[in-house]
């Protein structure tokens, strides 16, 4: 046991640290590793992830938010959006057998480790902004070279209509839907990478906070499996926000693919096979 749980902490602080400097989340990575690893049957690997999904927000986005990297603002208004989908997605997921949760997840994983490859750039035109955008305040600055460089944000109502599905998928699969936010503030509001990585850590605490209340009422929050996990993804968490401002970005992104893309295969195959 003593092993065990040791082995599930250092797995818990390499999901951290690649979900800190991605902004994806260490859910992304903690659930299936519980499932397809340590063998913890579905549902109470994914009430595991969800705690460790908060304490990454809260390891990560406390250093972000004071290094000037994370926009409060949008966070703040996303959230909305994340934490009405993480709720019904954590009441849906008891409904759904865990070979379509686990077949579900697979393709979700699948499609972040794509996604994470083909991001855009940070820079942009800071001359086309949203005017909801300017209405709400939400454009903003981050730190690069000991310089501010400003940006703007795009398309607010199509990035809100993003976060309703990545609240949902959060609920559901029991992860921190960093991919579908990162996607969101990324590709579609044109955010810069690290901007978008940041605040998606600072959001994705309230978006699991919101659906994990669910999955604690109905038992699969296991102190056994919680603990390590919660400590390991929040100590990996704060080593990552350290390293972002030198870190490779595209570096990152292959090696979050590689990692992932496995696991996502996994899972896939796991469902079919009814192995989960």
């Amino acid at each position: 046991m003593l092993l065990t749980t040791l082995l599930i902490f250092l797995t818990s602080v390499l999901a951290g640290f690649l979900g800190s400097l991605t902004g994806l989340g260490g859910g992304v990575v903690v659930t299936p590793v519980l499932a397809l690893l340590f063998h913890v049957k579905l549902r109470y690997a994914m009430g595991a992830s969800l705690v460790s999904v908060i304490a990454t927000s809260s390891g990560a986005a406390s250093a972000y938010v004071r290094e000037g990297y994370s926009n409060v603002r949008i966070g703040l208004f996303l959230e909305i959006a994340t934490t009405m989908g993480a709720i019904g997605g954590a009441h849906l997921s008891a409904h759904l057998p865990t070979s379509v949760l686990s077949i579900t997840l697979g393709v979700v994983l699948l499609y972040s480790a794509y996604s994470s490859t083909r991001s855009l750039p940070d820079e942009v035109d800071v001359s086309d902004s949203d005017p909801l955008a300017r209405k709400l305040r939400l454009n903003g600055n981050f730190p690069e070279n000991g310089q501010k460089k400003n940006y703007v944000v795009r398309r607010v109502k199509s990035g809100f209509a993003m976060m309703l599905s990545a609240g949902l998928v959060s609920g559901l699969l029991g992860i921190g839907s960093g991919a579908l936010k990162v996607i969101a503030m990324d590709r579609i509001m044109r955010i810069p990478f690290k901007v978008s990585t940041s605040t998606s850590n600072f959001m994705i605490g309230v978006t699991a906070a919101a659906s994990a209340g669910v999955y604690l009422r109905r038992g699969y929050v296991h102190p056994d499996v919680v603990m390590p996990v919660m400590l390991g993804v929040l100590l990996g968490s704060l080593i990552g926000a350290r390293l972002l401002g030198g870190a490779r970005i595209q570096s990152l992104r292959v090696l979050f693919a590689i990692v992932v893309g496995a696991l996502a295969l996994e899972m896939i195959y796991g469902g079919f096979t009814g192995r989960l």
